[in-house]
């Protein structure tokens, strides 16, 4: 279609590009979590991108502002209601059934990472396509499950640099607890229903725990009285969350109690647990999770105790910005030449050293030497690899230590004959780079 009339089509309100510049944030946090999870025993899982939308009115609960108001959802070719994932415990859950991974025994340790969907107002860290990274333990009811992965965020964390960091902790019980706070919560608010903010109106017979999360200052100062759920707790539940923070506690985890703090899906139960930055401001949650010992049951498995957590991967992305770079390797070769014969040596070199396991960049321009080598110099490689017409004709090149400076000849087919050799000496040129 002709440009001029149709303009310059732009990403849809609510999504952005992640441009090479930062991918390197992405897959740092993506290589230090995998391997956190493999050091944890966890296993990954990948679950389609949309589902059948009864999986999150049964799972998150209807009454909920994410099914009530953020879900992208349609009707599919089929004549059938399919949603875009607006978080992934559900659809963790819907394998973990289908699959049969309960008929198995045991405990499941699982992790995920991927895009979610939700129709909300953009803001700082949060899209309405984002990505979050999360981690589920299912098949324990042992209170260290709880602290095992708020231990495996924690550390993920920390790992990455961050500081600053503090820890929300609440119990919202079982669903008898639950329901016993429901009935006083609406019975001390009702008489304030004028007084608060419109979405805590609707909420009030809704989903009147969502009311404690509101961030209108009006229903915060009627909220700041009213009834504490924990003193709701059956003996067993407190007794759960005693050992919850007990775990905690051995392992040196600083947390703050919250009783205000209910998160804000329907699926939870006993442990309620969230990680701040205060780099981050009014959006501060990096991380959030809890124990959903129901909902297993509810979409049609066996009744099956779980803790889990999922972290936004944009926020996360906001706080490693303001530390710096991004930590990256090296790249070992970037190989410049000039005239037609040296360029396709260049060509058949760059490639042979991919194939022996080295990173090199061919410099494809045919540019002047001097602004390959100004390229050379911004690439962050190590070293230099330098072909010109001489080269071509006696089939050797130019290597040059780009930290250094130093430059040596070699023959081409000599420089691939050992690479072991040259890896050593990569390895040397890299330790000289970092003392630098």
């Amino acid at each position: 279609m002709d440009g001029d009339i149709m303009g310059s089509i732009q990403s849809l309100k609510g999504t952005r590009d992640i441009l090479p510049d930062e991918v390197a944030y992405w897959q740092w946090v993506e290589g230090a979590a995998r391997r956190q999870f493999a050091q944890a025993a966890y296993q990954e899982i990948r679950t389609p991108i949309f589902e059948d939308t009864a999986l999150f009115a049964r799972g998150i609960g209807e009454a909920t502002d994410v099914v009530g108001k953020e879900m992208y959802t349609f009707t599919d070719k089929g004549n059938r209601s399919t949603t875009l994932r607006p978080e992934n415990t559900a659809g963790v859950v819907r394998a973990y059934i289908q699959n049969g991974l309960a008929a198995k025994g045991g405990i499941q340790r699982l992790w995920y990472s991927g895009p979610m969907f939700r129709y909300e107002q953009p803001q700082g860290g949060r899209q309405r396509q984002f990505n979050q990274l999360g981690a589920e333990v299912l098949g324990s009811k042992d209170p260290r499950a709880d602290g095992e992965v708020i231990a495996l965020a924690q550390d993920l964390l920390q790992g990455l640099g961050l500081v600053n960091l503090t820890m929300d902790l609440n119990s919202v019980g079982d669903r008898s607890d639950r329901a016993a706070y429901r009935e006083a919560l609406v019975a001390y608010l009702t008489p304030y229903k004028d007084d608060l903010d419109a979405d805590s109106q609707d909420r009030l017979n809704r989903n009147p725990l969502r009311i404690l999360d509101s961030k209108d200052r009006r229903t915060q100062e009627i909220v700041a009285a009213a009834p504490n759920l924990s003193a709701y707790l059956s003996p067993e539940s407190k007794t759960f969350f005693d050992r919850v923070q007990q775990s905690l506690s051995d392992l040196n985890i600083s947390y703050r109690l919250n009783p205000r703090l209910v998160r804000g899906l329907d699926y939870y139960t006993h442990t309620a647990f969230e990680i701040q930055s205060a780099d981050l401001g009014a959006q501060a949650t990096v991380c959030g999770g809890g124990r959903y010992d129901g909902l297993v049951e509810q979409l049609g498995g066996p009744a099956t105790p779980a803790v889990g957590w999922a972290m936004g991967l944009e926020r996360l992305m906001l706080l490693l910005k303001g530390l710096g770079p991004a930590p990256q390797s090296a790249f070992d070769f970037y190989v410049v030449s000039r005239g037609e014969a040296a360029q396709a040596q260049a060509l058949k070199l760059a490639q042979a050293l991919r194939r022996q396991g080295f990173s090199a960049e061919l410099d494809l321009s045919g540019s002047a030497f001097a602004k390959q080598f100004k390229r050379a110099d911004r690439s962050g490689a190590v070293a230099c690899l330098i072909l010109g017409e001489d080269e071509a004709i006696a089939q050797t090149l130019q290597l040059k230590w780009l930290s250094s400076g130093q430059q040596a000849s070699y023959g081409q087919a000599a420089l691939l004959q050992d690479p072991a050799a040259l890896r050593q000496q990569l390895q040397q040129a890299r330790a000289a780079m970092s003392e630098a």
